[in-house]
């Protein structure tokens, strides 16, 4: 008697799929906080399911002679019920950590954690991520910061756009929480423009205006020397 997947509507498969990519994501953060870890990227190809891990050290998530991949690999396949050889998991090196917010954010919450006044660690991201090549930067500390009143502490550098189709595609934002001293963290990191999509997005702002420079004359003079006047002779029938 074979056994077949049970079929499922797309509104299921859809939420499934979420499910998935939030429970990976979250053991992730909670195993690889001090890696580095910088998002998680799931690829399914008809063989296998591929799991590729982002993070700024990448040496530290594969392990003593990939030791420490293949633990995560056996957690990951026992958790989501994977048959055997059916999911491998990959570790990609972050190749901008100052334009990544989860780094970011996750270097500011250690740097809080480890005792560092809050204006000067929070300046310090502003600069390191403006001076890694980003158009703006916005930091948001709130919680029981010093005294017992909750407070919000915002630092901003930069540009910021906060609505339309293009924060979709410019701003990467991350959250984290200090538990030790009951606050929140919020990066919001503005990328740069990029044709090749390699530091940011292929798509300009829609509110960019590109002016061109006026052509040379010499171009103007040659362009009007190749416009040749035709004369046309019309013959007129006398009657």
């Amino acid at each position: 008697m074979s056994t077949t997947q049970p079929i499922i509507s797309k509104k299921q498969k859809f939420v499934a799929d979420g499910v998935f990519f939030a429970e990976l994501n979250q053991l992730l953060t909670n195993e690889l906080a001090e890696d580095g870890y910088s998002g998680v990227e799931v690829r399914v190809t008809p063989m296998r399911t591929e799991i590729i891990i982002r993070a700024t050290r990448t040496q530290n998530v594969l392990g003593e002679k990939g030791r420490r991949i293949r633990e995560l690999t056996s957690v990951v396949q026992k958790r989501f019920n994977f048959p055997e050889k059916s999911v491998e998991l990959y570790a990609e090196k972050v190749s901008n950590r100052g334009l990544c917010a989860i780094a970011q954010a996750e270097s500011l919450r250690y740097k809080l954690l480890g005792g560092l006044p809050v204006r000067r660690a929070c300046y310090g991201v502003l600069k390191f991520v403006m001076g890694s090549g980003a158009k703006g930067c916005e930091v948001v500390v709130s919680g029981k910061i010093r005294a017992q009143r909750a407070k919000s502490m915002k630092f901003k550098d930069g540009y910021m756009i906060a609505s339309g189709q293009p924060v979709r595609e410019y701003i990467d934002s991350a959250v984290r929480h200090v538990l030790l001293r009951q606050a929140s963290i919020k990066v919001r990191i503005m990328l740069e423009w990029d044709a090749k999509g390699m530091q940011g997005p292929k798509t300009p702002l829609p509110d960019v205006v590109t002016i061109h420079p006026p052509k040379p004359k010499e171009q103007e003079e040659e362009q009007q020397q190749s416009i040749v006047p035709v004369e046309i002779e019309v013959a007129a029938q006398v009657a």
